[in-house]
């Protein structure tokens, strides 16, 4: 190989685009409606667990949505640190658990700001002693009460505390393939910033089929704007058949023929597509029509 043809090679390698694998049995990016519906509501969830924190530590916290998007969740355990705080979460009786997942270095930084410390001194990352775990229970029951509030009739089901694992590839919250709606948060304590996580199973959510098709039908958020848009109705007889020349040629008195049978009930259009039949009435000085049939595809 020559110089020549070694850098040639080498920019061509440069230039050539990264190839992207995509999973064909991975349900697609969620619906415009569902995900402003989540958005909202784990916003929310932040800024409530945020001053529950303030208020427990004593310490100004601030909490932020990274991101929510739908993984295997044997990718979302396999992205986590191997020795990691897992909060397995029951619901009703769903055979899959969710997880709240926090550093323990953070959560014990947190449990020694609630005894009166100031957090100067970093915590060790390791399992948590009987007493912390209680606490670390009370710190999760709290996010308990303010996940069921902000999610709200979009939770399918009552939430409980499982059990504490901190091996994230040996907590078997459910099957590694089974589809888990995951959020990513930012907790800020001061100038230290910590990433957490909570994985829900999508048999919980509320309309999970319409989260694991990407809203595939109109959410009622949807219809309900759908509906307040103003739209031209009209009341036609079966439109006749004519040429141009037909038209050119049209003078007063001229008398057109319609194919609309006279004991017919006349069509009721909104933009072009029937969507009734009725009849000729008055109301009053105007006149009317009375809805005689709807169209069974309404």
């Amino acid at each position: 190989m020559t110089v020549q043809d070694f850098v040639g090679a080498s920019v061509l390698a440069s230039a050539a685009p990264g190839v992207e694998v995509y999973d064909f049995q991975r349900p697609t990016t969620l619906g415009r409606e569902q995900m402003r519906s989540l958005t909202l509501a784990f916003e929310n969830f932040a800024r409530q667990w945020a001053t529950q924190l303030t208020a427990m530590t004593h310490a100004i916290v601030h909490a932020s949505v990274d991101s929510i998007e739908v993984e295997r969740y044997g990718e979302y355990a396999e992205a986590l640190p191997e020795l990691t705080t897992m909060v397995l979460l029951k619901i009703d009786d769903l055979a899959a658990r969710a997880v709240l997942q926090i550093a323990p270095d953070v959560a014990l930084g947190w449990v020694g700001m609630m005894l009166g410390g100031n957090g100067s001194v970093p915590a060790p990352v390791r399992t948590f002693t009987q007493i912390e775990s209680t606490i670390v229970r009370l710190i999760v029951d709290y996010v308990i009460e303010d996940l069921t509030y902000s999610l709200g009739d979009l939770l399918d089901g009552r939430i409980e505390v499982d059990t504490l694992q901190y091996n994230s590839q040996m907590a078997q919250a459910t099957t590694a393939r089974e589809f888990m709606l995951v959020t990513r948060f930012t907790v800020t304590i001061g100038d230290k910033s910590s990433p957490t996580s909570l994985a829900f199973p999508l048999d919980a959510l509320t309309g999970h089929d319409a989260l694991a098709s990407a809203g595939t039908g109109p959410s009622e958020p949807t219809r309900v704007r759908v509906d307040a848009v103003p739209v031209s109705l009209s009341v036609q007889f079966e439109p006749a058949i004519v040429s141009p020349r037909d038209i050119l040629g049209l003078a007063e008195g001229d008398v057109i023929r319609l194919p609309h049978p006279q004991h017919r009930p006349l069509n009721v259009t909104v933009e072009g597509h029937t969507v009734a039949e009725a009849a000729v009435g008055a109301n009053g000085s105007r006149l009317a029509c009375v809805i005689v049939k709807l169209e069974e595809s309404l």
